[in-house]
């Protein structure tokens, strides 16, 4: 009886893979993940009224090529992000992460297609920028590459630097920095550090960003072998440095506008203080927990849309206020 079961025994059958789905636009917008795009434009922005509140002139053209050079620039970074989580395992729908952040774990898009579309977006950011500088000397092409190979650094190099301890300082410093840097760059060709100052509460905005994801994805990122900043700190470090990090960025909120802007500066502060209320007073109870992830990330982006974007709204009232009649 044994050999006649043998001899019956049929292999059980293959379960045939599911196929790939094309590429469509509604996964090319989920992927540049739009609700990251604050984070973006609020630094050029910034820049683009930094400069005119110097008297600095900028076309409207070039402030336009600047954003989207921006945007698509950060459609790049959340692009091949993505694919990278997605080829290297590192995601799934157990992590507490959502549609928008995650698009190739719960969509069937080829990560092939989601490379490419990476790589589009940023030569697309690329042809954006040289637009917008054509006329404006060295500086800020000096500025561009280095944030074009931030970019390329950031997400698919051997070594990606996201999954370093160095995350948190560079994607604030790029984008904090060097957005508004090169905006001004662009309006008069020359290297302008005296932003730098200026840029600190971008800075630590943005690095906030970063160090609430990774905060939240130590265990993930153990498992995964990402030597990050909170994996190498410990909860316990890494939400000491959040809070030191938060309580400075609040004070800039609060101190940078009303030195730099007068009464403008003084209403910014009110309005951070009211509009803000929510999303600040959560990151300050934030315990970077893995099931807080969702909510800590929604915080941290609304806090910058608010934070930094009112910081960038006062300098924009405080030149239309100086225009003549």
């Amino acid at each position: 009886m044994t050999n006649s079961i043998k001899g019956n025994r049929t292999a059980a059958p293959e379960i045939p893979e599911i196929p790939y789905e094309r590429m469509t636009a509604a996964a090319a917008i989920r992927l540049a993940a739009v609700h990251t795009w604050p984070a973006a434009v609020c630094p050029v922005l910034f820049g683009i009224f930094w400069c005119l509140q110097r008297g600095i002139y900028l076309s409207p053209a070039q402030a336009i090529l600047l954003a989207a050079a921006c945007v698509l620039s950060q459609s790049s970074v959340n692009t091949l992000n993505d694919y990278v989580d997605f080829v290297s395992g590192a995601d799934s729908e157990k992590d507490n992460v959502e549609v928008n952040d995650a698009v190739l774990i719960y969509y069937r898009v080829n990560p092939g297609h989601a490379l490419a579309l990476g790589i589009i977006y940023l030569i697309s950011a690329a042809l954006c920028g040289v637009a917008a500088s054509w006329h404006s000397g060295p500086a800020p092409f000096i500025i561009g590459i280095l944030g074009g190979l931030t970019v390329l650094g950031y997400s698919v190099s051997p070594v990606p630097a996201a999954s370093l301890p160095v995350g948190e300082a560079l994607s604030g410093f790029v984008m904090g920095a060097l957005i508004p840097m090169g905006t001004a760059a662009v309006a008069d060709g020359n290297f302008h550090p005296e932003i730098l100052p200026e840029c600190l509460p971008l800075i630590l905005g943005i690095a906030l960003i970063m160090l609430s994801n990774n905060g939240s994805d130590i265990e993930k990122d153990i498992a995964a072998q990402r030597a990050t900043l909170p994996v190498l700190l410990g909860r316990e470090k890494a939400l000491i440095l959040y809070r030191v990090m938060l309580a400075v960025w609040i004070a800039l909120l609060c101190i940078q506008p009303l030195t730099r802007l007068g009464k403008i500066g003084f209403l910014s502060i009110v309005l951070t203080l009211i509009l803000g209320r929510r999303p600040f007073g959560f990151l300050i109870r934030a315990r970077l927990l893995p099931g807080d992830r969702i909510r800590q990330m929604k915080s941290v982006t609304a806090a910058n849309l608010i934070g930094n974007g009112l910081l960038g709204l006062a300098y924009a009232a405080a030149w239309f206020l100086q225009l003549p009649g």
